[in-house]
């Protein structure tokens, strides 16, 4: 199989996880299963809406959010193009935070 030319990363980590550069269906896979995650929070939170006839940011949203940055960062690591990278490092976070932030306002609405 051919295998992508060298990226910014791929010089130090190639030995310790050479199958994160090899080109396959698998990652194809990935790469589209992080998309389809991150993008399905925006279908979850307009039928929420829709229902509540107003406008909802479900805890499923944040939910999908973090998960599908995970999924995506992995694919842009993979990639290992620096914009791509830069663009996927820090939503993560971000949205683990909200999650943090969301697990701590339902322990202060039940006690």
């Amino acid at each position: 199989m051919p295998q992508s030319p060298e990226g910014l990363l791929r010089p130090y980590l190639e030995d310790l996880v050479p199958f994160f550069y090899v080109e396959s269906h698998a990652w194809t896979a990935i790469g589209l299963s992080g998309a389809a995650i991150f993008g399905s929070r925006f279908i979850i939170q307009w039928l929420r809406s829709e229902k509540e006839k107003k406008l909802v940011v479900p805890a499923l949203f944040w939910h999908l959010s973090f998960w599908g940055s995970v999924i995506n960062l992995i694919y842009a690591l993979h990639i290992d193009k620096l914009p791509i990278i830069l663009g996927s490092f820090f939503l993560p976070v971000l949205y683990g935070r909200n999650l943090v932030l969301l697990k701590k306002s339902r322990g202060k609405t039940q006690t």
